[in-house]
């Protein structure tokens, strides 16, 4: 590709919401909260670890981004929103998990919470529980027949433990009661390491058997990529978990994509690895189906799926950091080729960051592109160096890259961009976020959320369209 061009009119912000004293690494999601056919955005955010929050998921008009309700909690909300009307109002209600074993249903009409995991006003030790942090939740059938869709998801991850000290607790899936919060099942990781991926659920190859793929391990501590059931996870039991990949000294955090890649019309398992590897499995019998490593890198976000080269197979596009944890340093985006699994483009911009990108058309030409969060430095009027912020076009048709967002001071560190039609007018929306302080990376005291308007036309649904996919689940379905 050519160096990166500026686009003929950079988007300007139709609404921005800006938020003193708050952060997030939560990507934005969007329902229809207050029912006036316009999609509004949740997202979870807060302070510095182990600090109270008043507003750590938050609720915004997707008209004009006023606060419609927020949420406090006794630490960051990370992960991103899912929705599931619980209270018969018709109007979606709002699961979301993050630190310190926070989980909760929100009513999306109020912003009354409906019914917390482990509670606020709990005096016991949530550690002492086996509790740690709570990642994307996925909607399973009903278990407790009353009448709700259940809830599974990923509980790990001891902020506490040293670096490199494997005597760590041990992660967990369990199933978690949509309707009132009670834990209907917990199943220990089968090689008792723990947890930071969210999960995918999926009938993978059409057997009438929901599959559940979900990794373990860390920055500094090994694990694997396993397949399992949820009938399995019913039972509290992971010990026929079918191993897929290792990793000796790191392991698996960003969330798999299923997607088929070898049309046989099952869907396959593409994952990225801390250590710098994205592999693909096959469906049927986990197989590898192909496989790479790119050296000197490492890996902690998701994958944006969508057929680039027009064969009818899902490619696939993501970002490596450059460096070995604590010092990650530069961006790597590239383009996998779905059906060999070989790199078609490669590229080196900005500095590290975790969020994922997603995939659309972003200059009205019928061609897939992919839209990223790129963090990089300029010099202020004093000449100091200061963080920006934009948001960057892969065009992979024409071999090229562009700004389409104004630069902002501040950086993104972990959260995704959303895009789609809020407003059903035919055109794409865009919602991405970024903090507001000039000097530093990694933090809490000031966020914005950003609407932009743009006139490129939605002619049909967009193929990757936010953090783990159209339906918030890691499915890529080209249909």
């Amino acid at each position: 590709m050519s160096k990166t061009e500026v686009h003929a009119q950079l988007i300007k912000p139709y609404w921005t919401s800006t938020y003193a004293n708050l952060g997030t690494f939560s990507s934005p999601r969007a329902t229809d909260l207050n029912n006036d056919g316009i999609k509004d955005i949740v997202l979870g955010a807060g302070r510095q670890e182990f600090n109270h929050c008043d507003s750590s998921v938050i609720a915004l008009d997707g008209t004009n981004g006023e606060l419609l309700w927020n949420i406090h909690a006794r630490d960051q909300i990370f992960g991103s929103p899912d929705f599931m009307d619980i209270n018969n109002d018709n109007i979606p209600d709002v699961f979301i998990g993050g630190r310190s074993a926070e989980f909760m249903a929100i009513n999306g009409k109020t912003g009354q919470i409906i019914w917390e995991f482990f509670p606020e006003g709990d005096t016991s030790d949530f550690r002492a529980q086996n509790l740690f942090n709570f990642y994307n939740p996925q909607f399973i059938p009903d278990q407790d027949r009353d009448g709700i869709n259940d809830i599974l998801v990923s509980n790990g991850g001891d902020v506490t433990a040293q670096p490199y000290n494997e005597n760590r607790p041990a992660g967990s899936l369990m199933v978690i009661s949509g309707k009132t919060g009670k834990q209907l099942a917990k199943a220990t990781m089968p090689d008792k390491r723990e947890i930071y991926m969210s999960i995918v659920v999926d009938d993978l190859d059409s057997n009438g058997i929901l599959d559940v793929v979900f990794g373990t391990g860390g920055e500094t501590v090994g694990g694997g990529l396993y397949r399992s059931t949820l009938s399995d996870i019913l039972k509290n039991d992971l010990s026929k978990a079918i191993l897929l990949a290792t990793g000796e000294k790191k392991g698996f955090i960003a969330p798999p994509v299923v997607a088929d890649v070898n049309r046989d019309n099952i869907k396959d398992i593409i994952v990225n690895s801390v250590d710098g590897r994205m592999m693909a499995f096959n469906g049927i019998d986990n197989q590898v189906i192909w496989g790479g490593k790119i050296p000197d890198t490492e890996s902690y976000s998701s994958l944006a799926a969508g057929d680039i080269n027009g064969d009818h197979i899902p490619d696939f596009f993501t970002t490596y950091a450059i460096g070995v944890w604590p010092k990650l340093e530069s961006t790597r985006p590239f383009l996998v080729d779905g059906s060999k699994g070989e790199i078609v483009f490669m590229d080196s911009i900005g500095f590290y960051q975790m969020s994922s990108p997603v995939m659309g058309d972003f200059n009205k030409d019928g061609n897939v592109d992919a839209l990223l969060n790129v963090n990089f430095f300029l010099p202020n009027e004093k000449g100091e160096k200061t963080i920006h912020n934009t948001m960057l076009v892969y065009d992979f048709f024409h071999q090229t890259k562009f700004a389409i967002a104004e630069p902002m001071v501040g950086s993104n560190v972990a959260s995704t961009p959303w895009i789609g039609d809020l407003d059903d007018d035919g055109f794409l929306d865009i919602i991405y976020c970024n903090m507001t302080t000039p000097d530093r990376v990694y933090t809490f005291d000031g966020m914005r959320v950003i609407r932009l308007k743009t006139d490129f036309p939605v002619k049909s649904n967009v193929l990757w369209g936010s953090y783990m996919g159209n339906n918030y689940n890691g499915v890529f379905n080209d249909k």
